[in-house]
């Protein structure tokens, strides 16, 4: 009893059989998002900073008072359901980039009408 375990023949086939099939299902996971990233979002081909342009006058920082922050005129509830509070606590404090990553889930999620100039174009 030296703790050595010894396989048996159909040991091995079903450990084969379970690497098989786990490495399969990795591939078609793998494959799946591929196929979905083919189409774009809703966010993925808009004009950021012509959308800030008539928003903000294209101030990424914008904090005006009205609710609303950043270039693309954020409502805090919006920001926060976007995802943008990994960046920042508000979008006037986040760079433009940042601002326009959290626009494109915001986008994804419901649609361009978020933004009153993306509905003008």
């Amino acid at each position: 009893m030296h703790g050595h375990h010894s396989s048996t023949g159909g040991g091995n086939t079903i450990g084969r059989l379970t690497t098989t099939a786990l490495c399969a299902s990795a591939v078609l996971m793998l494959a799946a998002p591929a196929s979905q990233a083919a189409a774009p979002g809703p966010g993925e081909r808009a004009d950021w900073d012509a959308i800030a342009r008539c928003e903000s006058s294209g101030n990424w920082q914008a904090n005006t008072g009205n609710g609303h922050y950043g270039g693309l005129q954020f409502k805090q509830s919006s920001w926060v359901a976007a995802g943008g509070l990994k960046y920042a606590p508000r979008a006037d404090l986040a760079t433009r980039a940042e601002q326009i990553a959290t626009a494109k889930r915001l986008a994804a999620m419901q649609g361009m009408d978020a933004w009153t100039c993306a509905r003008r174009r």
